[in-house]
């Protein structure tokens, strides 16, 4: 475990970039293998405005990374935070309490936000408005909204009170689980159902796709699935009844479009639908 939070400490912005293509390469191969909707989209043109946001992010992200920095070698100098007021630990415990405690201020919290203002619903909608749901969905954010969720990920640095090595790891495992439960795969009911009780699993994670509400507001997670478990957001439905996008925003034309989706955030708020 310290040769993993060693490597984290300091980890190249190169190895960063391979975790990023890494994963989305691994899965997109995957998708072609065992795909969960034999869906005839034509997968190289959905992918371009979702590389596209992928590019955004990045640059969003690149030049704040110092904060985050900062924020954690003041939080860990003053021993400030949850996992720096605990009793002493096995590293293997403080570091798996870092992260879920990250994964559950920067991506639960953030998106439960995201789902309940109105503003914030908006920006978030051009992840939502994706009409058919793969690996590239994954990082498919609205630059708004990578300002959005860095702000809520620094917040969880100072609360949590992480040091930079767990930070990177944190960061690091919520892409690839990201493409994971995003991606467009099936894997064996049982085995899906058995790892969502611990982690998001594909068929989790697309019920929070679907185009209406209730399943909507719902598995929030991106990592850990007991966030919902224990907040009462966890839902589960037949992935064969699941209908990807927004039932608000049905174009599929404009939700294809980077510059309609540039524009996305500043339409006026629609009520949705609820199902059933």
């Amino acid at each position: 475990m310290e040769q993993i939070i060693s490597y984290f400490e300091t980890i190249p912005s190169l190895h960063r970039s391979l975790i990023l293509v890494g994963g989305i390469t691994f899965f997109w191969i995957l998708e072609g293998m065992v795909p969960l909707f034999n869906v005839p989209y034509k997968k190289w043109r959905h992918s371009v405005p979702n590389f596209f946001f992928t590019l955004t992010t990045i640059i969003v992200n690149f030049p704040l990374a110092f904060l985050l920095l900062k924020s954690s070698d003041w939080a860990v100098e003053n021993q400030f935070g949850i996992i720096n007021w605990l009793p002493e630990m096995p590293l293997w415990l403080y570091v798996v309490l870092g992260v879920m405690l990250l994964d559950l201020i920067g991506a639960y919290a953030a998106h439960w936000v995201e789902h309940k203002v109105k503003p914030l619903w908006m920006v978030h909608l051009v992840h939502h408005s994706d009409h058919n749901v793969d690996t590239t969905t994954a990082n498919r954010h609205h630059p708004l909204e990578s300002l959005i969720r860095y702000a809520f990920t620094l917040a969880g640095v100072l609360i949590v009170g992480a040091p930079i090595g767990i930070i990177m790891l944190y960061q690091s495992l919520s892409v690839v689980f990201s493409q994971f439960n995003h991606a467009n795969i099936r894997l064996p009911k049982k085995v899906d159902n058995a790892i969502s009780w611990f982690i998001v699993s594909p068929d989790m994670h697309k019920v929070h796709h679907h185009y209406q509400l209730p399943y909507t507001d719902s598995n929030y997670g991106n990592i850990f699935s007991i966030w919902d478990r224990l907040f009462g957001t966890y839902m589960t439905m037949n992935p064969k009844d699941i209908v990807y996008g927004v039932d608000t925003f049905p174009d599929e034309k404009e939700n294809s479009s980077i510059k309609g989706l540039l524009k996305q955030p500043f339409h006026k708020y629609r009520r949705p639908t609820t199902e059933g």
